[in-house]
């Protein structure tokens, strides 16, 4: 322990206060946020001897300066913890790495004959959202069913506004075709609003909905009508009836459990929305040396930052911080939330159900982790390395005839692809097609950061190309002082074909060639080929951006706003160009005069 932090006088002087407490080291870096019941009791704790494992003894030898907060309740300190992680991602603390965005199935409210789709990101104003769903996989099939029973559109508006038949989904019975006027607006309504209710898991209301529009129908002689109706119902029920998990009543409830052991941790989170199961997800936490109840804890307030909170949340451990971490959510959310440890009943089935699919993610991740060891080590053995490497960075080019060129830097290492750690480069001001500027642009823009201590330095950096590529690289990476990275270009075979790698290390004068079969081969192609897939994905991007951007800029009067109006109300440049003279004109701040010049513009001699 650092001599000049005096823990002893330091703890004597702490109340047995709720409150937060702040851990830096000699260069004031926060390494560590907590929450506690009791500020002396627990910031004692840490300097207990012969109590403390070696995993918080790491942290406490680092420890030159504690700062404490002290609050009303220890509602209020979990939620300042909270904040204080979120602000400054202590490296101690359990972060919530994984954060992924979750899918959802949106309706559309500004159209009289609204779809239901997939969507993530920001709730939309206007719209009303059904979910999360644990995978686009969940979605697709919920989407699926709903098309079957209901036969709601899923057509986007700019394809739905320029129909004159109908489509291929109305052939097959999974569209009503309102496009093309088979079916009235009431009618499409009564089936968005059932719908609506199986999606808010009312489905015994949409059950006795049904029954009594089928009786309505066939009393009005409509026999049609009742017969589609019975068909729906008939639907309706095959589906219910092959739920498997199925609560004794209909509610909303979010499952979470917690595997493994402090450093790794998986987290399985369980939808469960009208008392049906839809499915998990996983995540995954570095937490040093937090314990379970520990890290599940700080893992939900993390994770309701970014999703809906359900009234009743399942966990399978004896949180400590339940009640208070109830009420923090149900601060944030303006209703009550239930947070608890079930012992019994479906409740107690759904957590088994989330243990043993956080323990098959963690099984399913070291397995991975394993392979990808083993072919960074065989790599390591092949270049002569002294140990594997832990970071490797791999650069590629990508344009068509020099246009758009982009450069993509992936980045791997013992768990794989480290996906939000990618990065994309649009090139700008070099000769057309000079890969050789493109890479040492790339490669400037990206090591300056890497110089500054922003982002890690590589173990290891992968050049797609041969010696001249190397070459060129080497002097920008020399020049900002960072010469003594090991640096290999990746060229290609004679034939192209995977396996006929000749790898050039800078500073040999030969080629290495592995083995087509061999694990350093497989890593090697592996990675170089999605710096491949991430750099022309990015060119495509960019050369679609441009393209539909040059058409419509060259139209006089036809500002930014108005281009993004444009393209946001028909869905794309096709819907653009598909659109007439009555459809420009219902964009909003076109006008009639700037419709005529657009059409006239991308219709000439019509």
């Amino acid at each position: 322990m650092n001599a000049v932090f005096d823990s002893k006088a330091f703890v004597a002087a702490l109340p047995r206060r709720p409150g937060v407490y702040r851990m830096f080291d000699r260069a004031h870096e926060l390494l560590y946020v907590g929450k506690a019941r009791s500020l002396k009791d627990r910031v004692g704790s840490y300097f207990t001897a012969g109590t403390v494992s070696p995993k918080v003894q790491a942290l406490v030898h680092q420890i030159a300066d504690i700062e404490v907060t002290v609050t009303h309740s220890e509602t209020e300190a979990l939620l300042l913890e909270y904040n204080l992680i979120k602000a400054h991602r202590p490296r101690f603390n359990v972060v919530l790495r994984d954060d992924k965005s979750y899918p959802y199935i949106l309706l559309g409210a500004r159209h009289p004959f609204p779809r239901l789709s997939l969507y993530r990101g920001a709730r939309v104003v206007g719209a009303r959202c059904f979910g999360p769903f644990p995978s686009s996989t969940a979605v697709r099939e919920t989407l699926n069913q709903l098309q079957k029973l209901f036969q709601i559109r899923n057509c986007r508006d700019s394809f739905f506004a320029h129909r004159s038949r109908p489509c291929l989904q109305h052939q097959i019975g999974r569209c009503s075709a309102p496009c093309v006027g088979l079916i009235d607006p009431q009618a499409y309504a009564q089936d968005v609003e059932a719908a609506v209710k199986v999606l808010e898991g009312r489905s015994q209301e949409v059950n006795q909905l049904l029954t009594q529009r089928m009786r309505q129908a066939a009393e009005r002689q409509e026999y049609e009508r009742a017969a589609q109706v019975r068909d729906q119902l008939a639907a309706l029920r095959e589906i219910q009836a092959q739920q498997v998990v199925t609560a004794e009543q209909e509610r909303d409830v979010d499952v979470f459990e917690i595997a493994g052991e402090p450093g790794e941790y998986a987290v399985s989170a369980m939808l469960v929305r009208g008392g049906r199961n839809l499915g998990t997800t996983s995540s995954f936490l570095r937490a040093v040396f937090a314990e379970p109840q520990e890290a599940l804890s700080s893992f939900l307030m993390q994770y309701y930052a970014q999703h809906e909170t359900p009234a009743e949340v399942l966990v399978g451990q004896r949180l400590e911080d339940a009640g208070a971490l109830a009420e923090a959510l149900g601060k944030c959310v303006g209703h009550a939330v239930t947070v608890r440890c079930p012992t019994r009943g479906i409740a107690a089935r759904w957590v088994h159900l989330a243990h043993e699919n956080a323990e098959q993610a963690l099984r399913m991740r070291r397995a991975r982790r394993q392979g990808m060891e083993e072919m960074l080590g065989a790599l390591a053995t092949e270049l002569e390395l002294p140990a594997a490497p832990a970071r490797v960075e791999c650069f590629d080019i990508s344009h068509t005839g020099g246009e758009g060129t982009v450069a993509s830097c992936v980045v791997f290492g013992s768990d794989g692809p480290l996906k939000k750690e990618y990065r994309r480069f649009n090139i700008t001001g070099i000769t057309p097609g000079d890969d050789y500027g493109a890479l040492r642009q790339a490669l400037k823009r990206r090591y300056t950061r890497v110089r500054d201590a922003e982002i890690p330095t590589p173990d290891l950096l992968l050049i797609d190309g041969g010696r001249g590529q190397i070459e060129g690289v080497h002097a920008e990476l020399d020049a900002l002082g960072l010469g003594s990275i090991v640096l290999v270009g990746v060229a290609k075979g004679p034939d192209r074909r995977p396996g006929q790698e000749r790898l050039y290390r800078y500073g040999e004068h030969g080629a290495r060639i592995l083995g087509a079969h061999s694990p350093a081969s497989r890593v090697i192609q592996r990675i170089r080929d999605e710096a491949h897939r991430f750099a022309i994905t990015g060119h495509r991007r960019r050369r679609a951006r441009r393209y539909t951007e040059s058409v419509l800029e060259s139209i006089p009067g036809l500002g930014p706003a108005k281009r993004r109006a444009l393209l946001t109300h028909f869905g794309g440049l096709q819907g653009v160009l598909r659109a007439g003279m009555a459809d420009l004109q219902q964009v909003q701040g076109l006008g009639a005069a700037l419709a005529r010049t657009l059409y006239d513009h991308l219709h000439p001699g019509s």
